[in-house]
């Protein structure tokens, strides 16, 4: 089976997306402040594989129901992320107090490593990744949403501040909301055709 590039890249616009707004990306950049980056970013890259894993494995359990009725939750869950990013809520308000700087590889890391853990379990992008797996082909999509999501933690370390200076939040937010839109409607349109 050839890798699907489409997959690949849809996965990685949408998780990217979704993953700008996102507390993960605001913890980085906090993280980034107090900790040598390079460290926090194998830490949170770490996180992600893990989590990647599991939303990717959910995704390919889900795929042995019939089509029609994976692909209607399916939209159900990309509608209920729409309207997540759509209705606002700006939950990634930084804590601007001094805080004590980490140092050390091992505590960098174990810190960022289990920042991103616990705070992705339940999170919109790995339940979107969990539908895409489902949806589509496994391998493209763990990529892509791995992709995105060290990505976004990496832009985060070194330009974190530079696009919260510069692109309101909520402009993020909308357009995550409606890619999500357009993926829960091409969904239910495979799930009813």
């Amino acid at each position: 089976m050839p890798f699907d590039l489409a997959t690949f890249a849809t996965t990685f616009a949408v998780i990217f997306l979704a993953e700008l707004p996102d507390k993960t990306m605001f913890a980085s950049l906090a993280m980034g402040t107090r900790m040598r980056p390079l460290w926090v970013w194998f830490g949170t890259s770490s996180a992600f594989v893990v989590h990647v894993l599991i939303a990717v494995a959910a995704g390919s359990a889900f795929s042995l129901l019939p089509k029609p009725v994976v692909q209607a939750v399916a939209a159900a869950l990309f509608a209920f992320g729409a309207y997540t990013l759509l209705r606002g809520g700006d939950d990634g308000d930084e804590d601007e107090s001094p805080a004590k700087r980490v140092t050390g590889l091992w505590p960098t890391y174990l810190t960022a490593f289990t920042v991103v853990f616990i705070g992705e379990w339940g999170d919109l992008t790995q339940i979107t990744t969990a539908n895409l797996a489902a949806t589509r082909g496994p391998l493209p999509v763990a990529l892509g949403a791995l992709l995105a999501l060290m990505a976004v933690s990496a832009l985060a370390l070194v330009a974190g501040r530079f696009i919260a200076d510069r692109v309101p939040l909520r402009t993020v937010q909308r357009v995550g909301g409606v890619v999500m839109l357009g993926l829960a409607a091409w969904s239910l349109a495979e799930a009813v055709l």
